[in-house]
């Protein structure tokens, strides 16, 4: 069984590293957050002093981390992967990064005859808990059938896309959809409830027509509570938002829509809910009108 290096036990990866160890794989850990550390440890796992001892104890070195310079520092950086990793080994980087960033550290791995694949990840900390995330990966066929089995202990949905690159242009495809998802329930539901109409009901009666939707099913209830604890945090989706932007802008693709979700979401980060749920979009929506969507005492 292959030997597996985690590094970055973040709200994703605690969950995610936790499951790999109920699987049976030998795994090594190791995050600046030593309280996440022992909790893994606790679990099964053996605790690496570094990025690079946690390499060199690996076959597969598994990456997931807040954003671009995280993973790159990581990597690449001192006491990093590269320092420890032995030619043969493989980087899974799970984090969601610009694509562009991916690639560059591919090619440097490359000279280490170290392959990497990028395979960033959606569905949330419910779904990292379940094990039954969505997988987006990128790199050649021959390194991802080396490791489709780890990835499925983590996601039912486990899809080579393309090259290296690939795997964190779709997730930014994604990132934009769920964005946008999120922003339209928030306006209509917005908008129903000023009306005087109740929001549960309107959820109801929309959710097993067009308008339904994986968005709409996982986010609506918890807006109805008023439930805004983060499973992805808003400043992680901005950014995703920020990283599509840029990739968008580079490509010579215009990204309206995601241009102005961005910005509503901004809004909220400098009205200090930056760690809420990305649901909390309708937060945006419910101050300049003055309601809220709630679940209301009788239907």
């Amino acid at each position: 069984m292959q030997k597996i290096g985690f590094i970055g036990l973040g709200v994703m990866g605690k969950p995610m590293a936790k499951n790999l160890v109920k699987a049976g794989y030998p795994l090594s850990v190791y995050d600046i957050d030593s309280d996440a550390v022992k909790e893994v440890v606790k679990a099964g796992a053996k605790q690496g002093n570094t990025s690079s001892d946690v390499a060199a104890q690996s076959d597969v070195v598994i990456t997931m981390l807040p954003n671009s310079p995280h993973v790159k520092e990581v990597v690449l950086g001192k006491d990093g992967v590269l320092d420890g990793a032995k030619a043969g080994l493989i980087l899974v980087d799970m984090s969601s990064i610009s694509p562009l960033v991916s690639k560059e550290i591919s090619e440097e791995t490359k000279k280490r005859g170290i392959e990497m694949l990028d395979a960033p990840v959606s569905g949330g900390e419910p779904k990292a808990v379940e094990g039954t995330l969505a997988i987006m990966v990128g790199g050649s066929e021959d390194t991802f059938n080396k490791v489709k089995q780890i990835l499925a202990v983590m996601g039912s949905s486990v899809t080579l896309v393309g090259e290296v690159g690939s795997g964190n242009t779709t997730k930014l495809a994604n990132q934009i959809i769920v964005a946008l998802n999120i922003a339209a329930m928030s306006e209509a539901m917005v908008l129903a409830t000023k009306a005087g109409v109740n929001p549960e009901k309107v959820y109801v009666a929309i959710r097993g027509g067009l308008a339904g939707s994986a968005v709409l099913d996982a986010k609506m209830p918890l807006v109805l509570k008023g439930h805004f604890k983060p499973g992805f945090r808003i400043e992680l989706h901005i950014k995703d938002m920020l990283n599509a932007l840029e990739t968008a802008h580079e490509l010579g693709v215009p990204v309206p829509l995601a241009s102005q979700v961005t910005e509503f979401m901004q809004a909220l980060k400098a009205d200090g809910k930056a760690a809420d749920d990305h649901g909390g979009i309708i937060q945006f929506y419910e101050k300049l009108t003055k309601v809220e969507v709630r679940k209301q005492k009788h239907i």
